[in-house]
């Protein structure tokens, strides 16, 4: 047994023996610092997903709120909004607008496949390049994600 208990020591200096060549201090500093850097990338990544896991979810109830705000932006243009409901609607409209929701789309811009939905066309001599005409439905969106793209009529340049 002592000849095996030799060859077994043997076989382990002779694998720890490269690694002994190196300083056991700087291969253990070494190894922190790996551990440090990829704990700083596991903590980098956690806080990235949860910052967009946040945007989603706001993201999605403001989503929710479209129809309503559709539905105020009608009373307004039909003169409907006035007295009490008109100070609940002007909250709501700051309350979005604090959180971060952008309304955009207005007519005589260029038609951008990207943020508009055509919905008709129509042809010209009075454009150069396809513009959104007229605004059949506003768009909204949010920290740069389109929550609903602006709904247009396209006049396209006659050829």
């Amino acid at each position: 047994m002592s000849e095996e208990t030799s060859l077994t020591e043997e076989s382990v200096v002779e694998d720890v023996a490269p690694d002994q060549e190196t300083d056991p201090v700087a291969a253990l500093t070494s190894d922190l610092q790996r551990l440090q850097a990829e704990y700083a990338n596991y903590r980098k990544r956690v806080e990235r997903d949860r910052a967009l896991a946040h945007e989603l979810a706001i993201g999605s109830v403001l989503a929710e709120f479209l129809s309503v705000l559709d539905d105020i932006d009608r009373a307004e243009s039909h003169g409907e909004l006035s007295g009490g409901f008109k100070a609940v609607a002007d909250q709501i409209s700051t309350i979005t607008t604090r959180i971060g929701l952008e309304k955009y789309g207005t007519e005589g811009e260029a038609f951008d496949p990207n943020i508009h939905e055509a919905l008709m066309h129509e042809t010209s001599a009075d454009v150069a390049v396809p513009t959104a005409s007229k605004i059949l439905q506003p768009g909204y969106k949010f920290k740069d994600r389109i929550l609903r793209p602006a709904r247009v009529s396209v006049t396209d340049p006659e050829s």
